[in-house]
């Protein structure tokens, strides 16, 4: 009998996101990992072999051996101008996005490539907001509610789940960053948990969360190429 075996990830690169989302009217800095991957922080503070990085989203403890070095942000303060008396504005008119542009907004503010997330996405919901899985998933990103509740996110609101999920990937990447494996490993912890990752040593051997990474890795590829597509005509 054919056994499932995962998608061969030596073709595939996760590369960083280099887009950032500047928050906040304080300069911050750039924390560039010795892959390349770099993450915006408003600080960070050393503690043994750890750093931990203040950033919008909450604290992120990273490896100190993995930092490469610290940038600062520039900040430019904004000029002063007497005081005027500002016309009234006009009703903002509130846009709702598409399930699809959560997750890649989402994506955007964890730094990570939108590809990887709509890839997630798609094989978890389908871009279904109000999807509910038979063992309690729930949402764009199916977070369980122990993890929803852990990232301090309503599961049933689409923007929090995207943001949320995105930011549970990207703990997630970090976690794996050094090993050779990154991609397949996170991504079978968001399907079967990092603990069952961890036990195994890899992807574990439940055929579900292997047709689960192979279809994920399978539609970011799609999805690479579709980015690409423009640039070649």
């Amino acid at each position: 009998m054919r056994q499932n075996r995962v998608v061969d990830l030596r073709l595939i690169k996760l590369l960083p996101c280099l887009v950032t989302v500047a928050l906040g009217a304080q300069a911050g800095e750039f924390v560039v990992l010795s892959n390349g991957f770099r993450i915006h922080a408003d600080s960070h503070a050393a503690d043994g072999p750890l750093i931990r990085l203040q950033t919008s989203q909450g604290v992120i403890e990273i490896q100190a051996a993995s930092v490469a070095q610290f940038e600062q942000e520039e900040y430019t303060a904004p000029a002063l101008t007497p005081a005027t008396v500002a016309p009234v504005a006009a009703p903002a008119i509130s846009i709702a996005l598409t399930p699809q542009e959560l997750v890649t907004r989402a994506a955007l503010h964890a730094g990570l490539p939108p590809a990887i997330v709509r890839s997630i996405a798609r094989a978890e919901s389908g871009y279904r907001e109000d999807a509910v899985s038979p063992k309690g998933a729930i949402g764009l990103m199916q977070l369980m509610p122990k993890t929803a509740l852990d990232l301090q996110a309503d599961p049933r609101d689409p923007e929090q789940n995207a943001e949320a999920g995105a930011r549970y990937l990207r703990d997630l990447l970090l976690k794996y960053e050094n090993d050779p494996h990154q991609v397949s490993k996170a991504v079978a912890a968001y399907n079967a948990g990092p603990a069952a990752v961890d036990k195994y040593h890899g992807v574990p051997p439940y055929p579900e969360t292997i047709q689960y990474v192979n279809r994920v890795l399978k539609q970011y590829v799609k999805e690479q190429g579709k980015q690409k597509a423009p640039a070649s005509n």
